[in-house]
C-alpha cells in the first residue's frame, strides 16, 4: 500500500462511517460485483477507525468536556440542573451501549453471516432508505436527549444492535430512532454521534494488540490514512447535523433505494 491508496481509503472511511448509507453494505456489494477483496490489514483498518473516532471526539470536545465535568460534580445536584441532565445523558448512553452489546452477543454471529448474502444486503439498503426518508417526515420533537428516559435509550441501543446487519446504516437508524421517539433533532444527532464512540472502540478493541507489530516504514502510510479519515469524518459530521436539523436526509434515502434496486436486479439476473 502507498500513500495515495492510504489517503483514498481514509477519505472513504471518513465519509461512509457517518453518512446514513451503510458502509458495510457498500463493502459487501462492491466485493460481489467488482471482486474487491478486503485488504486483510487489520491494523490499517484500526488506524482508519481511530481517525473517525478522533473526528467525533474533536467535533464534540466541548460537549464531552461538559459531560466529564458533570460526572464528577455531585455538589448541588438538586440546584444544578445542568450537571444532573448531563449525568442523565451519560446514563442513557451507557444503557444504549449495553443493550447494543447484548444484541451483539445474542445475534452477532447471525448478523455477520449476512455479509456473505449480497441479495439480503441489497434489500437492507432499501430498508435503510425507508428509515432515513421517514425520519424527515417526523416533526421536530420537544424532548431533550437528557430526558429521553430508559425506555427510549434501550430502544435506540436495540436499533444500533440491529444495525450490525450489513445494509442497515448505524448512524441513519439511531438518528431516526431518536427522532421517532420525540427527541429534538439536533440532540438526536448528537446522541447518535456520542453513541458511536463506544461502538467504534468496542469494534476495534480486540485488534489494538496489533500495534506492536507495526514497523517504522509503515507508520507514515498508516498515519496518512488516519489523518484523511479524521478530516473527512469531521467534515461529514458538521454537514450531516445541518441536514438533520433541516430534515434533508431524504436525499440519502433516494441514493440507498437506487443502489439497492439496481443491485437486486443485477443479482437476480446473475450478473
Amino acid at each position: 500500500m502507498n500513500f495515495i491508496s492510504s489517503i483514498l481509503l481514509g477519505i472513504l472511511q471518513g465519509l461512509t462511517e457517518f453518512l446514513p448509507v451503510s458502509s458495510s453494505g457498500h463493502l459487501v456489494l462492491a466485493q460481489h460485483f467488482f471482486g474487491l477483496e478486503d485488504t486483510g490489514d487489520v491494523l490499517f483498518e484500526v488506524f482508519l477507525h481511530l481517525g473517525t473516532l478522533l473526528a467525533v471526539l474533536v467535533f464534540f470536545r466541548r460537549r464531552i468536556g461538559e459531560l466529564v465535568v458533570s460526572l464528577f460534580s455531585w455538589r448541588g445536584t438538586v440546584s444544578n440542573q445542568a450537571h444532573r441532565h448531563n449525568r442523565n445523558l451519560l446514563l442513557y448512553l451507557a444503557v444504549a451501549t449495553l443493550v447494543t452489546g447484548v444484541v451483539f452477543v445474542l445475534l452477532g454471529d447471525l448478523f455477520e453471516s449476512l455479509f456473505a448474502k449480497p441479495l439480503i444486503v441489497a434489500c437492507m439498503l432499501l430498508v435503510t432508505g425507508i428509515i432515513v426518508y421517514t425520519s424527515d417526515l417526523m416533526k421536530g420533537g420537544a424532548t431533550p436527549a437528557s430526558e429521553m428516559g430508559l425506555v427510549r435509550s434501550c430502544a435506540i441501543g436495540l436499533i444500533q444492535g440491529v444495525a450490525i446487519i450489513p445494509g442497515i446504516s448505524r448512524s441513519g437508524s439511531t438518528i431516526a430512532g431518536a427522532l421517532y421517539t420525540g427527541v429534538k433533532r439536533q440532540e438526536a444527532a448528537e446522541f447518535s454521534f456520542l453513541l458511536s464512540i463506544p461502538a467504534i472502540l468496542a469494534a476495534n478493541l480486540a485488534n489494538f494488540g496489533e500495534f506492536k507489530a507495526l514497523g517504522a516504514s509503515q507508520l507514515g502510510i498508516y498515519l496518512a490514512g488516519f489523518v484523511a479519515a479524521f478530516v473527512a469524518g469531521y467534515l461529514v459530521i458538521s454537514f450531516l447535523i445541518k441536514l438533520i436539523v433541516r430534515a434533508r436526509l431524504k436525499y440519502f434515502a433516494y441514493y440507498c433505494w437506487a443502489v439497492g434496486l439496481v443491485s437486486i436486479v443485477f443479482i437476480l439476473l446473475g450478473r
